[in-house]
């Protein structure tokens, strides 16, 4: 990958990177977010939404259709 650790700073080309390599950045950062969750910060209005949804999940269960299901309609159509 196209970048250099510069003492506790990283240093990134983003331009020189490959499609692949931005990819992978991409995944270790987000890999690296969501092992600390807790240290996103939301808005007032992003915490109330997930109030919001999560009272409506606890009150109304699950809704959806399962992946594993919504999978096998797919193959389903393609054969």
């Amino acid at each position: 990958m196209s970048y250099t650790k510069c003492m506790s700073n990283w240093t990134i080309k983003i331009e020189q990177l490959s499609a692949t390599e931005k990819l992978g950045l991409l995944e270790e950062l987000w890999d690296s977010l969501a092992r600390t969750p807790e240290a996103i910060p939301m808005t007032a209005a992003q915490r109330d939404e997930l109030d919001r949804r999560l009272d409506d999940l606890e009150r109304e269960g699950p809704i959806g259709i399962p992946w594993k299901e919504v999978l096998d309609r797919i193959q389903g159509r393609a054969e």
